[in-house]
């Protein structure tokens, strides 16, 4: 099967689409805090053991400017910052359970938002999306070989 021409441009409009869905999903509530401190908070759920270095790193921001990201995330009670267990001069970053229940309305909302969206989409389309994107996910956590992607499609 041949592969279409604008494959790449569909599925970055698809994808610009998607992330508008999800944008919208959380900006029609007030959350409270910015994309940037629920990117944070995010990182710090997928990442439980961080302090404000690592942080730094995933965000590719010096560690002043992580350190002031958590500080306005402390004062509204969505972070703590406490000592780690196994070495007390290292300081771990720990979500609240305000923030935990704060991501998972946000999840919530936007799952629904994209089930909006899927609603409006026959059941076939649906099937074959899903098929694509698992295909779509397995195809890019696959370590590429030395060989050019390009020679695999001739």
């Amino acid at each position: 099967m041949e592969r279409p021409p604008n494959l790449a441009a569909a599925i970055d409009l698809a994808a610009e689409a998607l992330i508008d869905v999800l944008d919208t999903a959380a900006s029609r509530h007030n959350l409270g805090v910015s994309p940037t401190q629920l990117r944070v908070l995010s990182l710090i759920m997928i990442h439980p053991d961080t302090n404000v270095n690592r942080l730094a790193d995933l965000l590719d921001v010096v560690p002043s400017s992580a350190s002031r990201l958590c500080d306005r995330l402390e004062a509204v009670g969505l972070l703590r910052r406490v000592a780690d267990p196994r070495d007390r001069r290292e300081v771990r970053l720990v979500p609240t359970v305000a923030a935990e229940t704060l991501l998972r309305k946000l999840k919530e909302r936007r799952h629904q938002a994209v089930q909006a969206v899927l609603d409006r989409m026959p059941n076939r389309a649906q099937h074959e999306l899903l098929l694509a994107l698992v295909a779509f996910g397995q195809a890019a956590a696959t370590p590429q070989t030395g060989t050019d992607a390009t020679a695999r499609t001739a």
